[in-house]
């Protein structure tokens, strides 16, 4: 069991004014990484930024930071180079935007990014499954992508289970209306990478609420671990 309980604050949900002191100010509370939104306005209704906006904040928050890309984007394919460059640090891509996901895993890996790979609610995990022995990670949506502020969607945690129970030292991402409220359940079947939006950023005391998602986490970690 290699994984490990990782926080990572949804950018997205910050004083788009102050991205750089928000993306500062979410690893100073205690983040282990920072979950970063990039929408086309055609994979989802939404536009949001580029590899631009990410080598601005690269450059802003210097080399340390891990920048986990969630790129819902239509043809993830043509933006693998523009992001390595910019300094991202996963390159996840949707299955659902891809025709040949085996080769952009590959141009991911040669352009020195690790690999994530997302799911949408309506799309199964078996068609994920292919593809989960070949990334670093696996991110199953428990929102519709492309809006903030969605309900969790709590029926979307047996595709974590099976992932977990299929593929025990995987990274398992949930995004989507993750929180305090919800995160128990995340843990419980097996999420290690939580991606938490406004309970986090909108909190009065972020450090408090990354400690308490990361400490449930841990616990459920440590659970599986002894009842193996």
């Amino acid at each position: 069991m290699s994984y490990s309980a990782k926080i990572g604050p949804s950018i997205l949900s910050s004083d788009l004014a102050q991205l750089g002191d928000e993306c500062k100010r979410m690893m100073e509370c205690g983040a282990d990484y920072l979950h970063l939104d990039v929408m086309d306005g055609h994979f989802v209704p939404n536009i949001t930024f580029g590899h631009p906006m990410v080598e601005c904040l690269r450059n802003a928050v210097g080399p340390d930071p891990f920048f986990d890309m969630h790129m819902m984007v239509s043809r993830p394919e043509q933006w693998v180079k523009p992001m390595a460059a910019a300094g991202a640090s996963q390159y996840t891509f949707h299955l659902e935007a891809t025709t040949n996901p085996g080769n952009l895993i590959k141009e991911i890996r040669e352009s020195n990014m690790k690999v994530g790979i997302a799911i949408k609610p309506g799309t199964t995990v078996e068609e994920l499954a292919p593809w989960a022995g070949q990334v670093d990670m696996a991110l199953v949506m428990t929102v519709e992508p492309g809006f903030g502020g969605q309900k969790f969607m709590d029926d979307m945690m047996p595709k974590v289970s099976w992932l977990r129970s299929q593929f025990p030292s995987l990274d398992i991402e949930v995004d989507g209306g993750v929180g305090p409220n919800s995160i128990h359940r995340c843990a419980e079947a097996g999420a290690n990478m939580i991606v938490s939006g406004s309970a986090v950023v909108s909190s009065e005391d972020p450090r408090s609420v990354i400690a308490l998602l990361k400490n449930v986490v841990m616990e459920a970690i440590q659970k599986r671990s002894l009842d193996r």
